[in-house]
């Protein structure tokens, strides 16, 4: 049985290993004062947005969903020929479109796509699964390298379709925002209120730096930590990441990305050592500088990662 995936852009994980693992990538179009990006994870893409100074709050920037007939198009052209069955993982239900967009394509690519195998020469049935990941950018990456994990195993459909439903309820995400401002004036035109003026006031002027951490249980969901400094908070992440790691985790893999250049990444206080943590224990780190759509949703300069775990406290992990 061949098994593909494809994500939305929302998903944080390193190009290389989207490449190596042909994780296909539901473009964004991203507008800014009346300019086009495309987010498809391209390095030279994000390269060229960063160094256009399109995240700063002056500038007006909105993104857009695929559609139901870009999904749809996307894999009558690309997908329902090249795999047997197919994952489609899209950011949290709540925070996008995406997720309703991909069910309505769904329906429509399963009532029409046997023409299309027909006329290639090829048998048998063609058949998806819409998973909404509960979380989003590390989450979302942890998530489809877990995926991509079980399918290399060799795991059954049914199985593929039960692990990774389960494993969504397993997802631990931490976000560091820069700046709240960002975030609250970002979201309003997408009806986000998750940051009031009194909250990012507060955090500017008292110079506190919150540590968001949630899992897709619905566990969490708020700040856990205020560092007095962006360091601080990024080094008590560390310290939860490196003593869940140390405990067990429930996947081999651990996302981090974060809003700045991969050099300023590695030398993130704290960096060090959760690499050292994860080799000691044979998990794999995936680092990459934060994409696009992520950058437009949080700011530039946070930092996030993702775990898998069976339940626990985040003040219990030191």
């Amino acid at each position: 049985m061949r098994v593909g995936l494809i994500v939305d852009s929302a998903c944080e994980l390193p190009y290389s290993f989207i490449k190596e693992n042909n994780i296909f990538i539901l473009p964004v179009t991203v507008k800014v004062d009346g300019h086009t990006f495309v987010d498809d994870h391209d390095p030279l893409t994000t390269r060229r947005f960063y160094d256009s100074g399109a995240m700063q709050l002056g500038h007006q920037a909105t993104t857009e969903a695929y559609t139901v007939d870009q999904i749809y198009n996307l894999f009558m052209d690309e997908i329902v020929n090249q795999y047997d069955f197919a994952f489609l993982e899209t950011i949290a239900e709540d925070r996008s479109e995406i997720y309703q967009n991909a069910i309505g394509a769904m329906h429509r690519i399963i009532a029409s796509y046997r023409p299309h195998r027909q006329a290639a020469g090829l048998s048998g049935k063609f058949s998806m699964r819409v998973v909404n990941s509960k979380t989003f950018f590390s989450g979302q990456g942890l998530l489809a390298a877990h995926t991509v994990h079980l399918i290399n195993q060799g795991t059954g459909k049914n199985q593929l379709r039960e692990q990774v439903s389960d494993f969504t309820q397993h997802i631990y995400g931490c976000a560091i925002p820069r700046d709240l401002e960002y975030i609250r004036r970002r979201g309003r035109p997408r009806g986000d209120k998750s940051v009031s003026a009194i909250q990012a006031f507060l955090a500017k002027h008292l110079k506190i730096t919150p540590l968001l951490w949630g899992a897709g249980s619905g566990e969490g969901g708020g700040a856990v930590f205020r560092g007095r400094s962006f360091e601080a908070a990024v080094e008590r992440m560390i310290d939860y990441a490196c003593a869940r790691i140390r405990r067990g985790l429930l996947s081999p893999y651990v996302v981090f990305s974060a809003g700045m250049e991969e050099h300023e990444m590695y030398e993130l206080p704290g960096f060090d050592r959760l690499l050292q943590t994860c080799k000691e224990h044979g998990v794999t780190l995936l680092a990459s500088p934060a994409n696009i759509t992520s950058n437009i949703y949080v700011g530039p300069g946070g930092a996030g990662l993702a775990l898998a775990a069976e339940p626990h406290r985040f003040q219990d992990m030191r």
